[in-house]
């Protein structure tokens, strides 16, 4: 079980890639690496999921925290490159149709 997590800031915008997995035990490391960020007014974070190959709840909740920061500071959070499992693992949740997801299939929202 691994995670690679890069993220660089410039001008409050964050661009971040995520790769590998988003489990109880390594979303602790997303977490860390995302609230450094999460008070930064303004923020426009943009996220890529694509080489994510596997997130369960924990994951989901990582997300959630952070976008919910983001919003209550006036930013924005967009998920691009999701898997079809992962962005069913969105949809189901509900959260497909309050954060900004880009699949990585073309025309596919």
């Amino acid at each position: 079980m691994n995670i690679q997590v890069d993220l660089t800031e410039s001008d409050n915008v964050l661009e971040g890639f995520i790769g590998g997995e988003i489990d109880a035990h390594t979303a602790p490391v997303l977490r860390g690496k995302l609230e450094t960020y999460q008070n930064h007014q303004g923020l426009k974070a943009e996220l890529d999921l694509s080489d994510v190959n596997y997130m369960d709840s924990t994951g989901l909740g990582v997300f959630v925290a952070f976008y919910k920061s983001i919003n209550s500071n006036g930013g924005h959070v967009k998920l691009k490159g999701l898997s079809a499992r992962l962005k069913r693992l969105f949809d189901i949740t509900g959260l497909g149709d309050i954060m900004d997801i880009e699949s990585a299939e073309k025309g596919g929202n």
